[in-house]
């Protein structure tokens, strides 16, 4: 409780809290074995500004600082300040942000020195490691339809073997219980029924009655049947034909015949 008091509001916060609840000297105690081992991650004040308010103090800076930044936020922040970006500078932010392993505390706390004078808040200090290909994933997951179609056509002209990764990571077989029922049998009219099976084999039983709920009931027989008397069978193989169906599903919804949920609100259906 005390960590995530700290988190939110900073060492002085927790222990006013703490204090209030648990009397000075338990409150002291606390906070000295958190501190001992704790730690705020880099650009936490910056949580608190409002994204709009902070393209305008970021987006000259040069594209790998802007990178370290939203790569440190909450993926809902940085996909809002990702999308305000100018176009041509998308890609290129989202390719530093993949690319991102560490950096150097000296770096981080010369950047951090900036925004706090820009921003005026209260600054805590941290040193971890941020970014790399599932922060830019989450980042795009956020952001509206649109920025995501820009970013990622631009980084494949930059980073095809990149930008094929970021699109294995961000809808994954099992994301296939997000869509629509409609829009899940669309997808299961472009599926070679092997595939299928073979896909299904390895994936959660959750997943599964997604799927033959959106069968007829001969089909849905059929298909387990399959699944059944297939035996085992290699991961690889599995991963295969689950990355067969993930691409049918980008494909039908490149085409605009099915709708993938995401941040924005532009798939927003009336």
């Amino acid at each position: 409780m005390a960590n995530e008091y700290i988190s939110k509001g900073g060492i002085d916060y927790a222990k006013s809290i703490l204090e209030k609840a648990l009397g000075n000297q338990k409150a002291v105690g606390i906070i000295n074995k958190l501190t001992s081992s704790l730690q705020v991650k880099p650009f936490d004040f910056v949580r608190k500004a409002d994204p709009a308010q902070l393209v305008s103090y970021i987006q000259s800076e040069h594209p790998q600082t802007i990178a370290l930044i939203l790569a440190y936020l909450d993926p809902d922040q940085s996909s809002s300040i990702l999308a305000a970006l100018p176009s041509d500078m998308q890609a290129d932010v989202a390719k530093r942000i993949a690319l991102l392993d560490r950096t150097s505390p000296e770096i981080i706390k010369d950047i951090e020195d900036v925004l706090e004078k820009k921003l005026s808040n209260f600054m805590i200090q941290d040193f971890t490691s941020a970014g790399g290909v599932e922060s830019i994933v989450q980042i795009l997951n956020k952001v509206d339809r649109a920025t995501e179609k820009t970013i990622l056509e631009n980084l494949e002209v930059q980073d095809p073997e990149l930008t094929d990764e970021i699109k294995r990571l961000m809808f994954v077989f099992e994301d296939i219980i997000l869509l629509d029922d409609k829009d899940i049998q669309k997808v299961l009219r472009d599926i070679e029924q092997k595939d299928l099976a073979l896909a299904m084999k390895g994936t959660t039983d959750e997943v599964k009655d997604k799927i033959k709920r959106n069968m007829s009931k001969r089909a849905a027989e059929t298909i387990q049947e399959e699944i059944d008397f297939m035996g085992p069978v290699r991961l690889r193989d599995v991963e295969e034909s689950q990355q067969r169906v993930v691409a049918t599903i980008r494909r039908l919804e490149d085409s605009g015949d099915i709708i993938v949920a995401r941040g924005g609100g532009d798939d927003i259906v009336v």
